[in-house]
């Protein structure tokens, strides 16, 4: 009997040894990055120039797993349901983590229960652009403008985007009556706001300032509590004119809930430390992305206060699903 106990001992032992070495070995083989949007947006683009930097300092590859569908919500439930060994990253964001839940009652995963933060990433510069045939040049003449035409000016968003949320918290907060025109994604909404056929949206600025510099929109302001390095020219809407306002439009990594607090501390580590490198700085400056970074346990409680603030948002403007 004493053997036998003696015997279950060691074996214990040598499991705990042989799971810390696993650990401790991490990562000894490539990493997959879930990048929950198709490629060539926002998420896709930072995904890409982020991995390929983390991968030197992680000594393995990252390869990047595009899993578009349902806003992003495919591609994160996947990533929720991988193994919780980190060898599966997952590209959170603003939309997925802290919109969704807000939204969907019957979302497939929850991001506090089904995955753990590893770090936050960048906040990516977002713009107000108007069509130049609007007769407004700033925030406070667009204001004065909506105020004059009650329900006549429309704005593009995806229906429950950060966009469409973006724009209604600066109709609550500028006290303005804008009809919303619901598109599938900012890219079409930019495409008739080109063309003539809505007045204003609110997206990613790198994709809206060429247009900018030609003349077929104009940007009025961005929508972050401070302005970044490539779009330091234009104010801020609360520096425009609507004193308190900021909605980011930012992205993190998740690993599945599970995953062993020390591999969540390398991967912390190899984040910051690309954020950090002059080289990704430099490439986030030229695209208008703001490096974050910040422990694990800050960035859960930003994703935390994030799910509460949207939840008052989508109640307070009556946004539903659609």
């Amino acid at each position: 009997m004493l053997l036998a106990r003696a015997f279950a001992f060691l074996l214990a032992l040598g499991v705990a040894g042989g799971a810390a070495a696993q650990a401790t070995d991490f990562p000894s083989r490539p990493i997959k990055m879930i990048v929950p949007y198709p490629p060539g947006g926002q998420g896709d683009i930072l995904g890409r120039i982020v991995g390929k930097k983390m991968s030197e300092f992680l000594g393995q590859q990252i390869l990047i797993d595009n899993r578009g569908g349902a806003g992003g919500i495919v591609g994160v439930d996947a990533g929720a349901k991988s193994p919780p060994d980190g060898y599966t990253l997952v590209m959170g964001g603003s939309s997925t983590l802290t919109l969704a839940p807000a939204l969907n009652p019957a979302l497939p995963y929850d991001p506090l229960r089904d995955l753990k933060p590893v770090s936050n990433v960048a906040i990516v510069t977002a713009a107000l652009a108007v069509n130049p045939n609007l007769p407004a040049r700033t925030v406070r003449e667009l204001i004065e403008l909506a105020r004059s035409k009650k329900g006549a000016l429309t704005y593009g968003a995806g229906h429950g985007s950060v966009s469409n949320v973006a724009m209604e918290v600066f109709k609550s907060m500028a006290g303005v009556d804008i009809l919303h025109v619901p598109y599938k994604g900012f890219a079409p909404a930019l495409t008739d706001l080109l063309a003539g056929q809505i007045d204003m949206t609110v997206g990613d600025y790198s994709a809206m300032a060429s247009y900018a510099k030609t003349g077929k929109l104009r940007i009025l302001a961005t929508t972050s509590a401070k302005r970044s390095a490539a779009s330091a020219q234009y104010p801020t809407i609360a520096e425009a004119g609507v004193e308190g306002y900021a909605v980011d439009f930012w992205f993190g990594f998740v690993v599945p809930a599970g995953t062993p607090a020390d591999i969540v501390a390398r991967l912390n580590s190899a984040t910051v430390k690309t954020l950090n490198a002059p080289d990704v700085r430099q490439v986030f400056d030229e695209r208008g992305y703001m490096a974050t970074g910040g422990t694990p346990e800050q960035f859960g409680a930003t994703i935390k206060a994030e799910i509460e603030k949207c939840a008052r948002i989508v109640k307070g403007a009556n946004i539903k699903l659609q």
